[in-house]
């Protein structure tokens, strides 16, 4: 069982780093004309950018039925990937974005560093000069109170 949570903890933290890397380098780069929709209003609830989110489901998807059988790593990385995806749903899409409008605002510390760094992420409209890329691991800045 130790391995299981190990493999689905590493899961987890690989949809973090690819998913900051992917962001920064292939959205904000030669992807920019798909995830600049969610950079602009919308006056829909699905934008061309969620198609991100099917490909990195299906990765999980894939993993977990090829892993099934044996129950081996492949399953529980997949499994990571998909707790990633659910939480990421709550807190970039609900929480954040307020895509569907369960939660106001965090109160919570952690959750309020979070949102604020994604908040400056999204100060800018345009390819260049976004900061914060990743949902979890944000610079420190994003947690400090201000007065």
């Amino acid at each position: 069982m130790i391995e299981a949570i190990g493999f689905i903890a590493l899961g987890f933290a690989l949809m973090e780093v690819f998913g900051w890397a992917i962001h920064k380098y292939i959205m904000h780069g030669p992807l920019w004309s798909i995830h600049k929709t969610h950079h602009q209003p919308s006056k829909y609830f699905f934008e061309l950018n969620d198609l991100f989110s099917l490909l990195f489901g299906s990765i999980a998807v894939v993993l977990i039925i090829k892993g099934v059988a044996e129950f081996d790593y492949r399953f529980w990385m997949g499994v990571g990937i998909s707790l990633y995806g659910m939480l990421y749903f709550f807190l970039h899409d609900v929480l954040i974005h307020r895509r569907i409008k369960w939660f106001q605002k965090p109160k919570n510390g952690f959750l309020k560093g979070i949102f604020r760094a994604h908040q400056a992420h999204h100060r800018t409209n345009e390819k260049e000069d976004a900061v914060s890329f990743g949902l979890f691991v944000v610079p420190k800045e994003y947690f400090k109170e201000k007065d």
